[in-house]
């Protein structure tokens, strides 16, 4: 037991500012998702204005739930963690406010320009360069503050999450310093700086580490924290948690390849990537098991907690999409599955089972403590999340399953004589009723977001300021 207690609360300003804006760029990204899908089924949604086209809607719907959603629950849960386990106050009140309203206005620049058909044509990296610039300097503040924050903290220890948040933020820096470089030629236009399959391989060792850094390291901290905090056990190995995190950031960054099968890419550089998103499996199941066994002698609390079924939930569709992608980046399978809507599916079973749920878990979990109220609003309205959200998940996996498979059959069938057995066309009517599932399965998840808003607004507008400054002393006096 430490003698003294801090007489400074926790920055828990900037914890609950980026926690609403999870909820409302989850509602404005998935909602957009949801149109873009519609417009797969009805055309007539493009209405004819090349602002409005699934061509520059989409990497909008991918930019505002992986940096604006994802993003902003990786930093409110971050900064929540960090303080708790190290014991200390943020190192920076200014720059944590200058870090929130930095990604704000990167995400509103995202905004703005992307519909406008401004963009660098790179996946998840479209932000044209004053954009990418002013993201770079956001994120290099945000590494200061969270490890300016671990070298002054109360604890010798440094808690596992924290380790696993540190290493989303520095490969993360890394990644977008490098896909990133470019020329620029006008305010809104840049060429970048590689060429051909070199370009090609430096977007996807992003590409794909974007993934595996901002969607899953990231989360993998969240899980740490969050899943024996709501399961009230501790984590089942500690041990088995160190080896999963140096056995992920060694692999993952080397799984980038993967994306480049049957390209002008080295045939060399496309087996590696295979071998190593095989290997991958490993410490991928480490930290799922890990995460599930913490549960051992609490099963039975999941009939009551939906918080707690949230982040199990999300440890089962992390376990299911860390399987399917290595056997997806095997050659023989990747060549039916590449190029069509199994590759859709996949990226969501991640995408909203393992990183929106997490979140969403997370989120539950923080906002009572942080506005000092005893629990949320309503139990039984997480409890109808929960279940949108997971008949949501499945049914948009499940149909670009059915999709995908039929694609890829469809595309490689020939006749006797060599010709092919269908035309394009064909194999897009034949997807026709996949889309209408997807964007059913896509409405039920944003569906959701919006009970979660109603509960989180109930909850915060019950608090009032001082219960809320009073939840950062009790966590300061908790944490002694």
């Amino acid at each position: 037991m430490s003698t003294a207690i801090s007489p400074t609360a926790y920055n828990y300003k900037v914890v609950r500012q980026f926690a609403i804006m999870t909820v409302v760029w989850g509602i404005l990204g998935m909602g957009l998702g949801v149109f873009i899908a519609s417009q797969l089924v009805w055309p007539e949604l493009n209405f004819g204005l090349p602002w409005t086209t699934f061509g520059r809607l989409r990497p909008l719907h991918t930019n505002l739930v992986i940096f604006a959603f994802g993003g902003c629950a990786l930093f409110a849960t971050s900064y929540y963690v960090v303080q708790r386990t190290c014991q200390t106050r943020l190192i920076s009140d200014s720059l944590a406010a200058f870090h929130f309203w930095g990604w704000q206005a990167v995400i509103i620049g995202a905004i703005v320009t992307l519909p406008l058909g401004y963009t660098t044509t790179k996946e998840y990296a479209e932000l044209e360069w004053p954009l990418a610039i002013l993201m770079a300097i956001v994120w290099v503040v945000y590494g200061l503050v969270f490890f300016g924050t671990i070298v002054k903290r109360k604890t010798k220890h440094i808690y596992v999450g924290n380790w696993f948040y540190g290493a989303f933020i520095v490969v993360t820096a890394m990644l977008h310093i490098v896909n990133h470089m470019s020329l620029p030629v006008s305010l809104f236009k840049s060429y970048s700086a590689y060429a051909g399959a070199t370009d090609a391989m430096i977007q996807w060792w992003y590409g794909h580490n974007a993934v595996g850094f901002f969607l899953t390291t990231g989360f993998l901290g969240m899980m740490y924290y969050f899943v024996p905090k709501q399961a009230e056990r501790p984590i089942y190995s500690y041990r088995l948690s160190i080896v999963h995190f140096w056995a992920l950031i060694t692999l993952y960054i080397w799984a980038g390849p993967h994306h480049l099968h049957y390209t002008a890419l080295p045939d060399w550089a496309q087996s590696l990537g295979m071998a190593m998103s095989i290997i991958l499996l490993a410490p991928s199941w480490g930290g799922m098991i890990n995460g599930m066994m913490t549960l051992s002698g609490a099963w039975h609390k999941l009939r009551t907690d939906p918080i707690l079924r949230f982040l199990v939930v999300s440890l089962a569709f992390y376990g299911m999409s860390t399987f399917e992608g290595p056997m997806m980046a095997i050659k023989t399978v990747n060549s039916l599955s590449h190029y069509t809507d199994w590759t859709i599916g996949h990226v969501h079973a991640g995408a909203l089972g393992w990183v929106a749920m997490i979140s969403i878990g997370a989120i539950y979990h923080m906002i009572p403590k942080l506005f000092g109220r005893a629990q949320m609003h309503s139990i039984g309205l997480i409890n109808t999340h929960f279940w949108l959200a997971t008949i949501g998940t499945v049914l948009y996996i499940a149909s670009m399953w059915v999709n995908g498979i039929t694609q890829g059959l469809m595309w490689r069938a020939i006749n006797d004589d060599g010709t092919l057995t269908y035309s394009f066309v064909e194999a897009l009517q034949a997807s026709h009723p996949g889309y209408i599932v997807r964007a059913l399965g896509g409405a039920f998840f944003a569906s959701g977001m919006l009970f979660m808003a109603y509960n989180v607004w109930r909850t915060v507008r019950a608090s009032n300021p001082a219960e809320a400054k009073a939840a950062e002393q009790i966590a300061v006096v908790g944490a002694h």
